[in-house]
Formats: structure tokens, sequence, C-alpha cells
């Protein structure tokens, strides 16, 4: 049974949090893990930007694949469901032109490299970014393209493990200009109020992918 779930972000962890970090029954890092080992080793999931350019990094990069927090993963979250990003296709080529391998979908690569590793693959669906947007819509955000990985993560373990304890560890709300961060900072707020979650730092969040 899994009672503590910590979510661990890539940003600085505090001192002491290694520890409270490995004794939980489940521990989902992000992308490269660069939380590993400041952040403890423990790793049980992978959420991964299954699109654009995180994804492509991280599919051809031998060290990716070898990194002992990846290796010893039992699980790969692909964080982007696959028609909600091609649905999203059409209007980023007219807003943000930049951005224009964003929704390259690479969620059958991640699960081939789960076939081949022993993994399983989790693909979090459309409805959970839809709630989450609903739920930032009350912060009025600036405009936005997507709620972050660690938002969406954030609301599926929230709703999958709803009676697990569940604690946020790296995360400072900062990153790529096109995630409502300062929304996503006050949603979170809302959680720890109500007892729902518990953050072990507010140390800063910084991704090194677009759209991490």
């Amino acid at each position: 049974m899994i009672e503590k779930i910590v979510i661990v972000g890539n940003g600085e962890i505090g001192e002491g949090q290694a520890g409270i970090i490995d004794a939980a029954d489940f521990v989902i890092r992000f992308n490269d893990c660069r939380s590993y080992r400041t952040g403890g080793s423990r790793t049980d999931a992978v959420a991964v930007c299954n699109t654009g350019r995180p994804a492509k990094a991280m599919l051809g990069s031998p060290e990716w694949r070898a990194h002992p927090g990846v290796v010893s993963a039992r699980e790969i979250w692909s964080v982007r469901d696959p028609e909600k990003f091609a649905a999203m296709r059409a209007p980023l080529a007219v807003s943000h032109p930049d951005l224009d391998d964003f929704c390259d979908d690479y969620t059958d690569a991640f699960a081939a490299f789960c076939a081949e590793t022993g993994k399983a693959h989790i693909v979090i669906g459309k409805t959970v970014y839809e709630a989450v947007d609903a739920s930032l819509s009350a912060f009025e955000p600036a405009p936005y393209v997507v709620p972050s990985s660690g938002m969406i993560v954030t609301a599926e373990v929230l709703d999958k493990y709803a009676e697990a304890e569940v604690m946020l560890a790296g995360f400072g709300h900062v990153g790529w200009e096109w995630h409502p961060f300062a929304a996503e900072r006050q949603l979170v707020d809302t959680y720890v109020a109500a007892g729902r979650l518990t953050r072990l730092g507010e140390k800063t969040l910084v991704s090194s992918f677009h759209g991490a």
C-alpha cells in the first residue's frame, strides 16, 4: 500500500530532505532526474515531457537511458496527452510559431523504451489538463501554453492516490515563460492549506528544457 508519496522537482533540495524522500513509499522525478543524489536516490517513476525537444533529447541520449534514476524507475509517466497536443499544433502555429516542434509526439517511442526495459508506461490523459486549467482559472493567470509537468503530475497523484500523504520537494514555481507559474503556486498553496499536500522546500525550480 502506498501511504507516502514525494514528487521531486528539478530545483534545489533543502538540507535533510533527501532522507525523507528516500523513506517514502513512492518517489516521482522528472525528465533527466536532476534531483537524483542531492534529493535522494529512490526513484519509482520518472515523469517525462513526451513531446517536443525534451522528448527528443531524452530518447536520443544514451546517458539518459543509463541514468540510475531512469534505470531504477518501475514506471515512466508520459505527461502530455497525444490527442490534446495534436489538437494544439494548428493554434500554436499562429500564436507561437517559434514552438513549431512543441507538439511533435514521441509517446510511442517512450512506450517502446518501457517495453524494452520492463517498465510500465502511463500516459496522463487530457482530462487532467482540463481539470487543472479549470482550477488555475480561479487565479486569473496571464495567457499561457500549458500547465507545467509538475502541476499536471501533482494533480494526477492527488486524484490517483487520494488517501496517500503527498509531499513536494524541489519546487519553486518559476521557469519556462509559457507556464502559468504564479497561478500554479497559488493553486498549490490552496492544496497545502486544505491539508492535501505538504511542501518540503521552497527552493527555485528552473527547467533547462522549454515546456518542462
